[in-house]
């Protein structure tokens, strides 16, 4: 199901019930030259009581060049089944041919515009938008924040209001991977999020593991460091004994996650904690 226009009080009893059966509704949020980018919305139950709900956008990981926004459905799901709408956002994939990071990065930018623009039809708080990003994903959402881009009329911007933050790469300037990627268009210190950091940055947590040798554990240290600089909200857990994506130890963190599931528990009731104190629940 795609949909461009703003929809109306049938389309949202449609939506719950597509749901039921555990559809997202699709919405188009950019056309580029090449391809059409979607977001996956799921609803709360209770979206037809609501004047607005808080929202978090999910956006995936896969070293900036693979993944799908199917990735997210799950944690999208359970999002929403918390309350609030949940968005799996769909961005382009480096392509080491001319697509890059540069345009992922102006992808978030975009969609956090397009949210904002269209919340108050989407039922979402226009001021209450959350971003969950995980490793490439984390650098992304990231950025929407530290470099943000302004609504024509600049009274909005692409800054979330909150960033949840799992192994981000929040500083790829050491990254060989990151930078073979950019294909020469910009050194990787100036989209290096951990290195901009301002004043006036949206509350943020990040989870990681002590052990993650693809984005680790010092660059979200770094990241947590400069935000407390600038008199900013950021709370930084590390976990023992896991790696990327709070792989356990003992296995290479380098493919395919595979998540020890007690801290993963862990890490996200600290992230449940950490909204609830925010109001979003």
């Amino acid at each position: 199901m795609k949909f461009t226009l703003l929809f109306s009080f049938l389309f949202l009893v449609f939506t719950i019930k597509a749901q039921k059966q555990n559809t997202p509704v699709e919405f188009i949020y950019k056309v580029t030259e090449t391809d059409s980018l979607s977001a996956f919305v799921f609803y709360p139950d209770n979206v037809l009581e609501k004047e607005s709900i808080p929202a978090v956008a999910i956006f995936h990981g896969g070293g900036w060049a693979m993944g799908k926004p199917s990735w997210g459905f799950g944690y999208a799901a359970d999002y929403a089944e918390k309350g609030l709408v949940a968005i799996s956002v769909q961005y382009r994939l480096s392509d080491q041919k001319s697509i890059t990071p540069i345009d992922a990065m102006e992808d978030a930018q975009d969609f956090f515009l397009w949210l904002r623009e269209n919340a108050a039809s989407m039922k979402v708080h226009r001021d209450s938008i959350a971003a969950f990003g995980w490793s490439a994903g984390g650098h992304l959402v990231s950025s929407a924040s530290v470099f943000p881009k302004y609504s024509t009329d600049s009274s909005f911007n692409s800054s979330p209001n909150v960033l949840i933050l799992q192994s981000p790469a929040v500083s790829p300037v050491n990254d060989t991977w990151f930078t073979q990627l950019l294909l020469d268009k910009g050194e990787a210190k100036k989209y290096s999020p951990a290195q901009h950091i301002k004043e006036n940055m949206p509350p943020t947590i990040i989870v990681v593991g002590k052990e993650d040798t693809v984005t680790p554990a010092c660059y979200s240290e770094l990241f947590r460091d400069n935000m407390l600089q600038k008199q900013n909200l950021c709370e930084l857990y590390i976990y023992e004994g896991v790696g990327h994506l709070f792989t356990p130890a003992h296995l290479s963190d380098k493919g395919y996650p595979q998540p020890d599931p007690e801290v993963s528990k862990k890490a996200f009731a600290q992230v449940d904690k950490f909204l609830m104190a925010l109001g979003y629940f």
